[in-house]
C-alpha cells in the first residue's frame, strides 16, 4: 500500500502544479518584456514548413522546464493580434458598415481562435487523458498526464498554418474564390481541404510526442473524413469561400 500511496501524492503534486500554471500564465500577457517574440516567429515559420522540429524543441522544453506546456503566452498573443489585422483587411474590403466590422473583428478572434480553441483542447485533454495514455504496470512510476494548457498548445499550433491558407492566403485570392463556376468551387474546396488535413496532422504530431500516450493516429481519423467529403462537396457545387464571406459580408458578394 506504501509505493501506491507515494505514487497518489507525486500525482496529485503533478496535478497541483499543471493547474497553478495558468494563472501564471494569464499574468504574463500583460508583461510584453517577459515574452520571447522571436522564439515564437522561428516556430510560427517551422509549423508552416518543418513542424516536427518544432515539437522536438517540445522535448527540450520538457527536459529543462519540466512541464509540455509553454510558459510563454507570446504566442497566443502574436497569433491574436495577426487575427486581428487579417479581420480588418476581410472588414476594410468588404464590409459595409465600422459597427459591423466591430463585431466581426471580435466574433472572429474570441469564437474562431480562443474559444473554439478552448473547447477543442478540453475535448483532447479529456480524450488523451481518459482514453490514450498508456498503463504502466510499475505502480512505483509516477502517473503522467496531459496537461490542458499543452492541449491548448497544441491548438494554436495547428491553428497558425490555417490561419495562414484561411485567412493570408485566403484573403488574396478571394476576388477568384468568391466568383460563381466549377473553377472557384474546385480551389476554394481544396484549399479548405488541405488547411483542415493539416491542422489535424499537427494536431496529431503535438499528442505523438508524448511518450505515455498511445493510438494518438487517432486524431489523424479526420484526413480520411475530408479526403472523402471534398470531391462529394466540389461535385454538389458547394464553395465555402462564398458561404462564409456571406455568412459575414452578404450585402456585398
Amino acid at each position: 500500500m506504501l509505493p501506491i500511496s507515494g505514487s497518489k501524492g507525486r500525482s496529485s503534486s503533478a496535478t497541483s502544479r499543471s493547474n497553478s500554471m495558468l494563472p501564471q500564465y494569464l499574468r504574463r500577457i500583460i508583461k510584453w518584456q517577459q515574452m520571447d517574440v522571436e522564439y515564437t516567429f522561428w516556430q510560427m515559420l517551422h509549423l508552416c514548413t518543418s513542424p516536427k522540429v518544432v515539437y522536438q524543441h517540445t522535448k527540450y522544453h520538457k527536459q529543462t522546464k519540466n512541464q509540455w506546456a509553454r510558459d510563454d503566452p507570446a504566442f497566443v498573443v502574436i497569433c491574436s493580434l495577426l487575427l486581428l489585422v487579417a479581420t480588418m483587411a476581410y472588414c476594410a474590403a468588404y464590409d459595409h458598415s465600422a459597427t459591423h466590422a466591430v463585431f466581426v473583428v471580435i466574433s472572429v478572434l474570441l469564437f474562431h481562435f480562443l474559444i473554439m480553441g478552448a473547447v477543442l483542447a478540453t475535448c483532447c485533454w479529456f480524450l488523451t487523458n481518459s482514453y490514450l495514455r498508456e498503463e504502466s504496470p510499475n505502480s512505483h512510476v509516477v502517473e503522467q498526464r496531459v496537461e490542458w494548457l499543452y492541449a491548448f498548445d497544441v491548438h494554436c499550433n495547428s491553428f497558425f498554418p490555417l490561419f495562414v491558407m484561411l485567412y493570408v492566403i485566403h484573403y488574396f485570392l478571394s476576388p477568384l474564390l468568391v466568383a460563381h463556376g466549377f473553377i472557384p468551387v474546385l480551389l476554394s474546396n481544396l484549399l479548405f481541404m488541405v488547411a483542415a488535413c493539416y491542422y489535424h496532422y499537427l494536431n496529431f504530431l503535438g499528442y505523438d510526442v508524448l511518450p505515455f500516450l498511445e493510438r494518438t493516429t487517432f486524431f489523424l481519423y479526420p484526413i480520411g473524413v475530408f479526403i472523402v467529403l471534398s470531391p462529394i462537396l466540389i461535385l454538389s457545387g458547394f464553395n465555402p469561400s462564398r458561404y462564409f464571406m456571406n455568412m459575414y459580408f452578404s450585402q456585398r458578394l
